[in-house]
Protein backbone atom coordinates (compact mmCIF):
# COMPACT_ATOMS: atom_id res chain seq x y z
CA UNK A 1 0.00 0.00 0.00
CA UNK A 2 1.44 3.39 -0.97
CA UNK A 3 1.66 6.47 1.25
CA UNK A 4 -1.38 8.10 -0.37
CA UNK A 5 -3.62 5.12 0.41
CA UNK A 6 -2.33 5.01 4.00
CA UNK A 7 -3.04 8.74 4.42
CA UNK A 8 -6.52 8.34 2.95
CA UNK A 9 -7.25 5.48 5.36
CA UNK A 10 -5.97 7.61 8.25
CA UNK A 11 -8.38 10.44 7.39
CA UNK A 12 -11.25 7.98 6.93
CA UNK A 13 -10.47 6.56 10.39
CA UNK A 14 -10.69 10.10 11.82
CA UNK A 15 -14.24 10.46 10.48
CA UNK A 16 -15.15 7.00 11.82
CA UNK A 17 -13.81 7.94 15.27
CA UNK A 18 -15.81 11.17 15.24
CA UNK A 19 -19.02 9.37 14.24
CA UNK A 20 -18.53 6.90 17.13
CA UNK A 21 -17.78 9.75 19.55
CA UNK A 22 -14.29 8.37 20.21
CA UNK A 23 -12.55 11.70 20.73
CA UNK A 24 -9.44 10.06 22.20
CA UNK A 25 -8.84 8.13 18.97
CA UNK A 26 -9.51 11.27 16.92
CA UNK A 27 -7.03 13.28 18.99
CA UNK A 28 -4.38 10.60 18.46
CA UNK A 29 -4.53 11.15 14.70
CA UNK A 30 -3.99 14.93 14.95
CA UNK A 31 -0.71 16.71 15.67
CA UNK A 32 -0.81 18.71 18.89
CA UNK A 33 -0.23 21.91 16.91
CA UNK A 34 -2.43 21.34 13.84
CA UNK A 35 -2.30 24.31 11.46
CA UNK A 36 -6.01 25.10 11.05
CA UNK A 37 -7.83 27.40 8.61
CA UNK A 38 -11.58 27.90 8.09
CA UNK A 39 -13.55 29.57 5.29
CA UNK A 40 -17.29 29.98 5.66
CA UNK A 41 -19.91 31.44 7.97
CA UNK A 42 -18.57 31.56 11.57
CA UNK A 43 -21.63 29.68 12.83
CA UNK A 44 -20.56 26.71 10.68
CA UNK A 45 -17.25 25.93 12.40
CA UNK A 46 -18.63 22.52 13.36
CA UNK A 47 -15.36 20.57 13.09
CA UNK A 48 -13.48 23.04 15.31
CA UNK A 49 -16.20 22.90 17.96
CA UNK A 50 -16.29 19.11 17.77
CA UNK A 51 -12.52 18.61 18.06
CA UNK A 52 -12.08 21.19 20.83
CA UNK A 53 -14.92 19.74 22.90
CA UNK A 54 -17.18 22.80 22.56
CA UNK A 55 -19.80 20.58 20.91
CA UNK A 56 -20.88 17.01 21.50
CA UNK A 57 -20.46 14.30 18.88
CA UNK A 58 -24.13 14.46 17.87
CA UNK A 59 -24.35 18.21 17.15
CA UNK A 60 -23.14 17.92 13.55
CA UNK A 61 -22.06 14.67 11.96
CA UNK A 62 -19.52 14.68 9.17
CA UNK A 63 -20.24 11.83 6.77
CA UNK A 64 -17.88 12.12 3.80
CA UNK A 65 -19.46 11.37 0.42
CA UNK A 66 -16.05 11.35 -1.26
CA UNK A 67 -12.50 11.00 0.11
CA UNK A 68 -9.62 11.46 -2.34
CA UNK A 69 -5.84 11.63 -2.05
CA UNK A 70 -4.16 14.47 -3.95
CA UNK A 71 -0.76 16.12 -4.18
CA UNK A 72 1.19 12.89 -4.33
CA UNK A 73 -0.90 11.47 -1.49
CA UNK A 74 0.32 14.02 1.06
CA UNK A 75 -3.09 15.75 1.04
CA UNK A 76 -6.46 14.06 1.50
CA UNK A 77 -9.63 15.89 0.48
CA UNK A 78 -13.03 14.90 1.86
CA UNK A 79 -16.37 16.33 0.81
CA UNK A 80 -19.88 15.97 2.13
CA UNK A 81 -23.27 17.58 2.39
CA UNK A 82 -26.19 17.39 4.74
CA UNK A 83 -29.40 18.70 3.20
CA UNK A 84 -29.68 21.85 1.11
CA UNK A 85 -27.61 24.24 3.22
CA UNK A 86 -24.63 22.34 4.61
CA UNK A 87 -21.94 21.60 2.03
CA UNK A 88 -18.36 21.14 3.25
CA UNK A 89 -14.88 20.33 1.98
CA UNK A 90 -12.00 19.33 4.25
CA UNK A 91 -8.36 19.24 3.14
CA UNK A 92 -6.00 17.36 5.46
CA UNK A 93 -2.22 17.27 5.13
CA UNK A 94 -0.65 14.14 6.59
CA UNK A 95 3.01 13.88 7.56
CA UNK A 96 4.52 10.75 9.11
CA UNK A 97 1.12 9.27 9.95
CA UNK A 98 -0.23 12.41 11.69
CA UNK A 99 -2.51 15.17 10.42
CA UNK A 100 -0.51 18.41 10.53
CA UNK A 101 -2.68 20.82 8.53
CA UNK A 102 -6.42 21.16 8.16
CA UNK A 103 -8.38 23.43 5.84
CA UNK A 104 -12.16 23.56 6.26
CA UNK A 105 -14.45 25.11 3.68
CA UNK A 106 -18.15 25.42 4.44
CA UNK A 107 -20.61 26.30 1.65
CA UNK A 108 -17.62 27.07 -0.58
CA UNK A 109 -16.70 25.44 -3.89
CA UNK A 110 -13.06 24.29 -3.96
CA UNK A 111 -10.66 23.42 -6.77
CA UNK A 112 -7.35 21.75 -5.88
CA UNK A 113 -4.44 22.45 -8.23
CA UNK A 114 -0.86 21.27 -8.24
CA UNK A 115 1.60 24.20 -8.22
CA UNK A 116 4.89 22.38 -8.33
CA UNK A 117 7.01 19.59 -6.93
CA UNK A 118 7.91 19.87 -3.28
CA UNK A 119 5.38 22.62 -2.59
CA UNK A 120 4.06 22.20 0.94
CA UNK A 121 2.54 25.64 1.45
CA UNK A 122 -1.06 26.26 0.49
CA UNK A 123 -1.82 29.39 -1.49
CA UNK A 124 -5.01 30.96 -2.75
CA UNK A 125 -4.65 31.82 -6.36
CA UNK A 126 -6.52 34.69 -7.97
CA UNK A 127 -7.49 34.86 -11.65
CA UNK A 128 -4.18 36.49 -12.66
CA UNK A 129 -1.90 33.89 -11.10
CA UNK A 130 -0.67 30.81 -12.90
CA UNK A 131 -2.02 27.55 -11.50
CA UNK A 132 -0.98 24.04 -12.40
CA UNK A 133 -2.93 20.95 -13.30
CA UNK A 134 -6.32 20.50 -11.65
CA UNK A 135 -6.27 17.55 -9.24
CA UNK A 136 -9.74 17.71 -7.70
CA UNK A 137 -12.97 19.72 -8.03
CA UNK A 138 -15.92 20.12 -5.64
CA UNK A 139 -19.09 18.30 -6.61
CA UNK A 140 -21.33 20.67 -4.60
CA UNK A 141 -24.45 18.53 -4.85
CA UNK A 142 -25.94 19.73 -1.58
CA UNK A 143 -26.93 23.38 -1.92
CA UNK A 144 -28.79 23.11 -5.21
CA UNK A 145 -30.03 26.20 -6.93
CA UNK A 146 -27.72 28.71 -5.29
CA UNK A 147 -24.24 29.95 -5.94
CA UNK A 148 -21.30 29.54 -3.59
CA UNK A 149 -17.99 31.36 -3.38
CA UNK A 150 -15.11 29.48 -4.96
CA UNK A 151 -11.49 29.10 -3.90
CA UNK A 152 -8.45 27.42 -5.41
CA UNK A 153 -6.31 25.35 -3.05
CA UNK A 154 -2.75 24.94 -4.30
CA UNK A 155 -0.84 21.87 -3.15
Amino acid sequence: MDIGERNKMLVESLYESLLKGDMEAAAGILAEDVDWWFHGPPRCQHMRRLLTGEAGPGEFQFVPRQVTQVGGGRWVVAEGWEGQHAYWVHAWEVENGVITRFREYFNTSVTVREVGPGSSEMAFMGPNKKAGMQLWQSKARGPLGRSMPGLVLAV
